[in-house]
C-alpha cells in the first residue's frame, strides 16, 4: 500500500503530530527524537471535564505486532502525568491478530492505560476528515469559515458613516450610499513553543523557553506576518467565526472576492518553525575555564521548536468608497463583527494636501465635493458658507483676496461692491478697516500734541 512511502518514520511522526492537531487534541507535541522510549507524540484530551493524557506510537511499517503494543503499555505507566493516561497506536500498515487481541483485552479488563490502534485504513478515513495527502504526508488546509465581516447589530456602511461624522459641513444621513466590497482573506495563526538549551565546558551559556503567536497571511507567494493590531483582531475574535457563505455575503456587498489558501498546512508549520530558528538564533559570548573570552552562536534544532497549533480562517477585508460629487472617499479595513482594524482613511484627509487622521479638523465643501483641513478652506463671500481653495473662484478687493462659488457670484458681488460707500467697501477688509482706524487715533493723537492741547 502506497502511503506515506516516502516519508522518513521522523518525518511520519511530524505528520501524524499534525494529524492529531487536527482533530483537535490539545497540548500536541512529540517526545526527543534522541530518547524514544516507546512514546513518539504526546497530547492531552479532556473528557467529562476530566484532562488526559495519550502517548502514541508511530510506526511506519507494514505489520505492527504485540510486542509494540505492551512496551507502549509499560511507557504509558512511567510517563509522568499527574491524571489519567492512555496509549495510541498509529501505523500506515496493519495490526497483527495478537496485537490486536492486546488491545482489545485492556478494554475489556477496565485497564487503567487502555490502548487505541489505528491502521492504514483508520488513517485513509481521517485523512478524508482534514485533507491529509496520503501520498506525500502533506495536510491541505479546509477552512469553510470567517471572522464576522459586519457588526450584525449596524448597517453594513456603518463605519463609513461613523467616519464622515467627524467631517464639518456634512450629515451622514445625507450621503450617498458608499459601494461595498469584501475579500475573505486566508490567515493562519500559529502558536509555538521553543524550549533549547545551550552548554559548553562551563555549564549552560544560553536557554530559550519562549512561547511565540502570530498571524499570517496565506495566500500565494511568500507568508506575511501581520501587524500586532491585526493579529489581535483575528485572535481575540477566533470564537466567533461563522460559516463563509458568499451567496449570502452577495446580499450585503456590492462584490464578494474569496482568495485561495496559497500553501498547505504543512508547508506553514515548516516556514513558521525555520523563522522561529532564525528568530531566536544568537551569539553569545561567554568566558571559558582559562579564563579566555569565547564567542558561540546559539541556533535551536528544529526538533527543539513545537508547533502547538495551527488555526486558520478567513479575515474580511472591507473596501467601500463614497462618490460625492468630483471626488472618491475611500475607507477600508479588517472585520471582525463590530470590532475593526483601519487600513486605510480617504475620508478624514485633505484632498489638496498630506494633512490625515482623526484629531485634524476636516470641513466639506459642498460647491465640489472635496474635504479639505483648516488651511485649504474658507469662507464663500456671498453665501457665507465653506468653500476649498481648488474650487473657488477668487478676486481681491480692499486689497484682500474673496472666494466665490463660480463666476456668477462673483459677478453678483461686484456689483454689489460697486455700489458700496467707501467706508463698506474697506470693510470688506478687516485688517484694513482696523489699520484706517488706528492710523487715524494717531494722527489725531500727533496734532493734539503739536498744537499743545496735550
Amino acid at each position: 500500500m502506497a502511503v506515506l512511502d516516502e516519508l522518513s518514520g521522523f518525518e511520519f511522526e511530524d505528520v501524524i503530530e499534525d494529524v492529531f492537531r487536527n482533530l483537535g487534541y490539545e497540548n500536541v507535541r512529540q517526545a526527543e527524537k534522541t530518547a524514544d522510549e516507546g512514546r513518539d507524540v504526546i497530547m492531552e484530551e479532556v473528557v467529562d471535564g476530566t484532562r488526559r493524557a495519550i502517548v502514541v506510537e508511530c510506526k511506519h511499517t507494514g505489520t505492527v505486532g504485540r510486542p509494540v503494543v505492551q512496551k507502549l503499555h509499560s511507557g504509558i505507566a512511567t510517563f509522568d502525568f499527574d491524571g489519567p493516561k492512555r496509549g495510541m497506536v498509529v501505523t500506515t500498515g496493519r495490526f497483527t491478530s495478537p496485537a490486536q487481541e492486546y488491545a482489545d483485552r485492556l478494554q475489556q479488563n477496565d485497564d487503567p492505560h487502555p490502548i487505541e490502534l489505528l491502521d492504514g485504513e483508520d488513517l485513509r478515513e481521517i485523512a478524508d476528515e482534514i485533507g491529509l495527502d496520503l501520498y506525500n504526508g502533506r495536510i491541505e488546509i479546509l477552512c469553510d469559515e470567517t471572522l464576522r465581516p459586519y457588526d450584525p447589530a449596524a448597517d453594513v456602511d456603518a463605519p463609513v458613516q461613523e467616519a464622515f461624522r467627524d467631517i464639518e459641513n456634512i450629515e451622514a444621513a445625507d450621503l450617498p450610499t458608499p459601494h461595498s466590497a469584501v475579500t475573505f482573506r486566508p490567515v493562519v495563526a500559529v502558536t509555538a513553543d521553543t524550549n533549547a538549551v545551550f552548554e559548553t565546558s562551563v555549564g549552560a551559556i544560553h536557554r530559550i523557553n519562549d512561547r511565540t503567536q502570530f498571524v499570517v497571511h496565506a495566500e500565494r507567494g511568500h507568508p506575511l506576518v501581520v501587524d500586532e493590531d491585526v493579529a489581535a483582531l483575528v485572535t481575540e475574535n477566533f470564537h466567533t467565526r461563522i460559516e463563509l457563505d458568499s451567496e449570502q455575503f452577495g446580499e450585503m456587498f456590492d462584490d464578494v472576492e474569496e482568495r485561495r489558501f496559497g500553501q498547505t498546512q504543512t508547508e506553514y508549520k515548516e516556514w513558521a518553525v525555520e523563522r522561529l530558528q532564525q528568530h531566536h538564533t544568537t551569539t553569545v559570548t561567554y568566558t571559558g575555564d582559562n579564563n579566555v573570552t569565547y564567542n558561540k552562536t546559539c541556533e535551536p534544532n528544529l526538533s527543539d521548536i513545537s508547533v502547538r497549533s495551527i488555526e486558520s480562517v478567513y479575515l474580511p477585508e472591507i473596501q467601500q468608497t463614497t462618490e460625492i460629487l468630483e471626488y472618491s472617499y475611500p475607507y477600508e479595513y479588517y472585520a471582525a463583527g463590530p470590532s475593526r482594524v483601519t487600513t486605510e482613511d480617504g475620508i478624514r484627509r485633505c484632498v489638496h494636501c498630506e494633512t490625515s487622521g482623526v484629531d485634524e479638523t476636516y470641513t466639506y465643501c459642498p460647491n465640489c465635493g472635496a474635504i479639505a483641513c483648516d488651511n485649504h478652506i474658507k469662507t464663500e463671500r456671498l453665501e457665507c458658507e465653506p468653500v476649498c481653495i481648488g474650487c473657488a473662484v477668487t478676486e481681491r478687493f480692499a486689497l484682500k483676496t474673496k472666494y466665490f462659488y463660480d463666476e456668477e457670484n462673483l459677478e453678483a458681488f461686484r456689483e454689489e461692491y460697486a455700489e458700496m460707500p467707501l467706508h463698506q467697501k474697506v470693510i470688506e477688509n478687516k485688517w484694513l478697516a482696523g489699520g484706517s482706524v488706528v492710523a487715524t487715533l494717531l494722527l489725531i493723537v500727533g496734532l493734539l500734541v503739536v498744537t499743545g492741547i496735550i
